[in-house]
């Protein structure tokens, strides 16, 4: 059995591409580094790549032989929302951000993977859901440009840095320090933790949590 153990960052021609097999998962198999899978061909391999790697459509992997390997994100059961106005539309985004919802962001909708409760609380905020079976690719993370969880060592790096943009541009005097020890949940891209709230539509808004971070505006 052969594992890929690497993507390939650099652009390759056209032919090369053309010519590698392709290996075709949903998006929670493309958040997994280690995977036992089958490309499309039949051939089955190992994936063996480095922790924290999200797989885009496209995307083009690397076997332990050399031999190259093309990723396709499969269809699968989507949401796709919409709104009658902007407000509505960033409402509905918040709230999923909120709730750590991976989330496919595009010209006037979001597309988030079918999930009967964030169905229930996005009707509620007064969007529009339809179903759809479709490619996912959510938002890659804003600093660290991928899958973080909240114990990562790269999750603190990213951390801080966004907390020095924060600062530079609203000058808030933040009396708390975060460290690794700061449990903020799981950060990671793949994360579908929404399951556990039940039908109470998501109480988790972070103003209403209470942290006492008490952050001294100027």
């Amino acid at each position: 059995m052969r594992t890929i153990d690497k993507r390939i960052e650099a652009k390759l021609a056209a032919p090369l591409i053309k010519r590698a097999p392709t290996l075709t998962l949903p998006f929670d198999d493309r958040c997994k580094s280690r995977l036992a899978a089958t490309l499309d061909n039949g051939e089955e391999i190992a994936l063996v790549l480095p922790r924290g790697t999200v797989l885009r459509d496209s995307d083009m992997l690397v076997a332990d032989d050399g031999g190259l390997v093309r990723v396709i994100a499969a269809p699968q059961d989507v949401l796709v929302v919409h709104a009658h106005d902007p407000i509505t539309l960033t409402r509905a985004a918040y709230h999923l951000g909120n709730r750590h919802t991976p989330v496919e962001v595009t010209a006037g909708q979001l597309k988030l993977e079918a999930d009967p409760v964030l169905e229930d609380m996005l009707k509620r905020l007064g969007a529009h859901v339809d179903h759809a079976t479709a490619p996912f690719q959510p938002e890659t993370g804003a600093y660290g440009g991928g899958h973080k969880h909240g114990h990562d060592e790269t999750f603190v790096e990213d951390y801080a840095l966004a907390q020095k943009v924060f600062d530079e541009h609203h000058g808030h005097d933040h009396g708390h320090a975060h460290g690794a020890g700061h449990d903020h949940g799981d950060h990671s891209q793949c994360a579908h933790g929404h399951a556990d709230h039940g039908a109470q539509d998501h109480a988790h808004d972070h103003a209403a949590h209470g942290h006492g971070h008490g952050h001294a505006h100027r």
